[in-house]
Protein backbone atom coordinates (compact mmCIF):
# COMPACT_ATOMS: atom_id res chain seq x y z
CA UNK A 1 0.00 0.00 0.00
CA UNK A 2 1.30 3.43 -0.92
CA UNK A 3 1.65 5.70 1.66
CA UNK A 4 -0.03 9.38 1.21
CA UNK A 5 1.82 12.46 0.66
CA UNK A 6 2.73 13.58 3.74
CA UNK A 7 3.70 16.93 5.46
CA UNK A 8 6.15 17.56 8.62
CA UNK A 9 5.86 20.46 10.61
CA UNK A 10 9.90 22.12 11.92
CA UNK A 11 10.36 24.80 14.03
CA UNK A 12 13.73 27.06 13.82
CA UNK A 13 14.71 29.06 16.70
CA UNK A 14 15.80 32.75 16.86
CA UNK A 15 19.44 33.29 18.26
CA UNK A 16 20.24 30.04 20.56
CA UNK A 17 21.11 32.47 23.22
CA UNK A 18 19.83 35.31 24.81
CA UNK A 19 19.85 38.33 23.04
CA UNK A 20 22.07 40.24 25.20
CA UNK A 21 21.90 43.72 23.82
CA UNK A 22 25.42 45.41 23.05
CA UNK A 23 25.41 49.01 24.29
CA UNK A 24 28.61 49.01 21.57
CA UNK A 25 29.52 49.05 17.99
CA UNK A 26 28.11 46.22 14.46
CA UNK A 27 29.29 43.66 11.51
CA UNK A 28 28.92 42.62 7.89
CA UNK A 29 26.09 41.01 7.09
CA UNK A 30 26.17 37.28 6.94
CA UNK A 31 24.57 36.15 3.33
CA UNK A 32 23.56 32.99 2.64
CA UNK A 33 23.55 31.70 -0.91
CA UNK A 34 20.00 32.65 -2.75
CA UNK A 35 18.25 29.25 -3.03
CA UNK A 36 18.00 27.78 -6.63
CA UNK A 37 15.55 27.10 -8.03
CA UNK A 38 13.31 24.02 -7.53
CA UNK A 39 10.30 23.44 -4.91
CA UNK A 40 7.91 25.87 -3.57
CA UNK A 41 7.42 28.51 -0.91
CA UNK A 42 5.00 30.32 0.64
CA UNK A 43 6.33 32.43 3.39
CA UNK A 44 4.14 34.39 5.91
CA UNK A 45 4.93 37.23 8.57
CA UNK A 46 3.43 37.27 11.90
CA UNK A 47 4.79 40.15 15.09
CA UNK A 48 4.65 39.98 18.85
CA UNK A 49 4.70 43.95 19.95
CA UNK A 50 7.10 44.55 22.62
CA UNK A 51 7.61 47.96 24.86
CA UNK A 52 10.38 49.69 26.75
CA UNK A 53 12.13 52.91 26.32
CA UNK A 54 15.81 51.24 27.91
CA UNK A 55 18.41 48.55 26.03
CA UNK A 56 17.87 46.55 29.47
CA UNK A 57 13.99 47.20 29.11
CA UNK A 58 13.56 46.12 25.98
CA UNK A 59 15.85 42.71 26.91
CA UNK A 60 13.22 42.32 29.76
CA UNK A 61 10.38 42.44 27.09
CA UNK A 62 11.85 40.20 24.27
CA UNK A 63 12.88 37.60 27.12
CA UNK A 64 8.63 37.70 28.45
CA UNK A 65 7.20 38.35 25.45
CA UNK A 66 9.43 36.30 22.71
CA UNK A 67 7.56 33.31 21.37
CA UNK A 68 8.33 30.49 23.42
CA UNK A 69 9.63 26.77 21.71
CA UNK A 70 9.14 23.20 22.90
CA UNK A 71 12.33 22.49 21.74
CA UNK A 72 14.04 24.61 23.77
CA UNK A 73 11.69 25.62 26.88
CA UNK A 74 12.61 28.67 26.49
CA UNK A 75 11.62 32.57 24.77
CA UNK A 76 13.20 33.31 21.97
CA UNK A 77 13.59 37.17 19.85
CA UNK A 78 12.00 35.51 16.54
CA UNK A 79 11.00 32.07 15.57
CA UNK A 80 9.88 30.36 12.06
CA UNK A 81 7.29 27.29 12.26
CA UNK A 82 8.29 25.46 8.84
CA UNK A 83 6.18 22.54 7.25
CA UNK A 84 7.13 20.41 4.38
CA UNK A 85 4.74 19.56 2.44
CA UNK A 86 5.49 16.35 -0.50
CA UNK A 87 3.15 14.78 -3.12
CA UNK A 88 4.30 12.25 -5.06
CA UNK A 89 2.78 10.29 -8.23
CA UNK A 90 3.70 7.18 -9.46
CA UNK A 91 3.90 5.18 -12.55
CA UNK A 92 4.12 1.52 -13.40
CA UNK A 93 5.70 0.59 -16.67
CA UNK A 94 7.59 -2.97 -17.52
CA UNK A 95 6.90 -4.54 -14.22
CA UNK A 96 8.31 -1.52 -12.56
CA UNK A 97 7.19 1.03 -10.41
CA UNK A 98 9.12 4.55 -10.31
CA UNK A 99 7.77 8.43 -9.21
CA UNK A 100 6.93 10.27 -12.24
CA UNK A 101 6.24 13.45 -10.21
CA UNK A 102 7.40 14.66 -7.47
CA UNK A 103 6.66 18.33 -5.99
CA UNK A 104 7.51 19.31 -2.11
CA UNK A 105 6.79 22.78 -0.54
CA UNK A 106 7.71 24.40 2.37
CA UNK A 107 5.15 26.79 4.21
CA UNK A 108 6.99 28.98 5.87
CA UNK A 109 5.35 31.74 9.53
CA UNK A 110 8.38 34.28 10.43
CA UNK A 111 7.62 35.12 13.72
CA UNK A 112 9.57 38.69 14.64
CA UNK A 113 9.60 41.54 17.18
CA UNK A 114 8.08 44.89 16.85
CA UNK A 115 9.03 48.20 19.11
CA UNK A 116 6.15 50.29 20.56
CA UNK A 117 7.99 52.65 22.21
CA UNK A 118 10.69 53.89 19.64
CA UNK A 119 9.42 57.78 19.92
CA UNK A 120 10.09 57.32 24.19
CA UNK A 121 13.35 56.66 23.95
CA UNK A 122 16.82 58.05 22.96
CA UNK A 123 18.85 57.87 19.32
CA UNK A 124 21.25 55.65 20.41
CA UNK A 125 18.71 53.51 21.53
CA UNK A 126 16.94 53.65 18.18
CA UNK A 127 20.33 52.75 16.66
CA UNK A 128 20.86 49.81 18.75
CA UNK A 129 17.39 48.24 17.94
CA UNK A 130 17.58 48.88 14.22
CA UNK A 131 20.40 47.07 13.65
CA UNK A 132 19.15 44.11 16.42
CA UNK A 133 16.14 43.41 14.75
CA UNK A 134 17.52 43.61 11.00
CA UNK A 135 19.81 40.77 12.81
CA UNK A 136 16.95 38.89 14.22
CA UNK A 137 14.78 38.65 10.39
CA UNK A 138 18.28 38.05 8.94
CA UNK A 139 18.27 35.27 11.02
CA UNK A 140 15.24 33.84 10.81
CA UNK A 141 15.17 34.56 6.45
CA UNK A 142 18.25 32.58 6.45
CA UNK A 143 16.51 29.37 8.48
CA UNK A 144 13.84 30.03 5.23
CA UNK A 145 16.49 29.77 3.08
CA UNK A 146 18.12 26.52 4.56
CA UNK A 147 14.22 25.01 4.30
CA UNK A 148 14.33 25.80 0.41
CA UNK A 149 17.06 24.37 0.05
CA UNK A 150 16.63 21.00 1.26
CA UNK A 151 13.00 21.20 -0.21
CA UNK A 152 14.81 21.11 -3.30
CA UNK A 153 17.25 18.53 -2.73
CA UNK A 154 14.44 16.40 -1.23
CA UNK A 155 12.53 16.96 -4.52
CA UNK A 156 15.21 16.19 -6.82
CA UNK A 157 16.18 13.11 -5.29
CA UNK A 158 13.33 11.44 -5.41
CA UNK A 159 12.30 12.41 -9.08
CA UNK A 160 15.86 10.99 -9.58
CA UNK A 161 14.51 7.47 -7.87
CA UNK A 162 15.57 4.24 -9.28
CA UNK A 163 12.64 2.49 -10.58
CA UNK A 164 11.67 -0.73 -7.80
CA UNK A 165 9.78 -3.92 -8.57
CA UNK A 166 6.85 -2.37 -7.20
CA UNK A 167 5.05 0.80 -5.86
CA UNK A 168 4.76 -0.44 -2.51
CA UNK A 169 9.36 -0.80 -2.95
CA UNK A 170 8.92 2.74 -4.27
CA UNK A 171 6.93 4.21 -1.34
CA UNK A 172 9.23 2.59 1.20
CA UNK A 173 12.37 3.95 -1.11
CA UNK A 174 10.44 7.15 -0.62
CA UNK A 175 9.94 7.18 3.18
CA UNK A 176 13.66 6.12 3.10
CA UNK A 177 15.25 9.39 1.05
CA UNK A 178 12.37 11.78 2.87
CA UNK A 179 13.66 10.55 6.48
CA UNK A 180 17.45 11.00 5.31
CA UNK A 181 17.61 14.48 3.78
CA UNK A 182 14.83 16.07 6.49
CA UNK A 183 17.10 14.42 9.01
CA UNK A 184 20.38 16.50 7.17
CA UNK A 185 17.67 19.61 7.41
CA UNK A 186 17.66 19.59 10.78
CA UNK A 187 21.22 18.92 11.61
CA UNK A 188 22.06 22.07 8.90
CA UNK A 189 19.15 24.36 11.27
CA UNK A 190 20.51 23.82 14.33
CA UNK A 191 24.47 24.09 12.80
CA UNK A 192 23.76 27.09 11.86
CA UNK A 193 22.24 28.41 15.48
CA UNK A 194 25.62 27.27 17.00
CA UNK A 195 27.16 29.18 14.57
CA UNK A 196 24.80 32.64 15.08
CA UNK A 197 24.98 32.03 18.74
CA UNK A 198 28.42 31.81 18.81
CA UNK A 199 29.15 34.60 16.78
CA UNK A 200 26.25 37.03 17.88
CA UNK A 201 28.21 39.86 19.75
CA UNK A 202 30.90 40.09 17.55
CA UNK A 203 28.56 40.25 14.78
CA UNK A 204 26.10 42.98 16.48
CA UNK A 205 29.19 45.17 17.26
CA UNK A 206 30.14 45.31 13.84
CA UNK A 207 26.78 45.68 12.23
CA UNK A 208 26.80 48.60 14.59
CA UNK A 209 30.00 49.95 13.56
CA UNK A 210 28.87 50.21 10.22
CA UNK A 211 25.32 51.78 10.76
CA UNK A 212 27.38 54.48 12.71
CA UNK A 213 29.93 55.40 9.94
CA UNK A 214 26.82 54.91 7.33
CA UNK A 215 24.92 57.70 9.48
CA UNK A 216 28.08 60.05 10.15
CA UNK A 217 29.40 59.99 6.60
CA UNK A 218 25.43 61.18 5.80
CA UNK A 219 26.01 64.41 7.56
Amino acid sequence: MRPRPGSRKVVATGETANVKIVRGIAAVFLLLALPAEGASLSKTYSYFNIGGNTLEEIQRELDRRGPRLNSTGRRHPGATMMEFNTNVRYGESGNRCRVIDATVRVEARVILPRWRSRRRSDSHTQLIWDTLSSDIKRHEESHVIIAKNHARDLENALKGMWPQRDCDLAADKVQEITHRIMSNHDEAQARFDRIEGINFERRILRLLEYRMERAAAGR
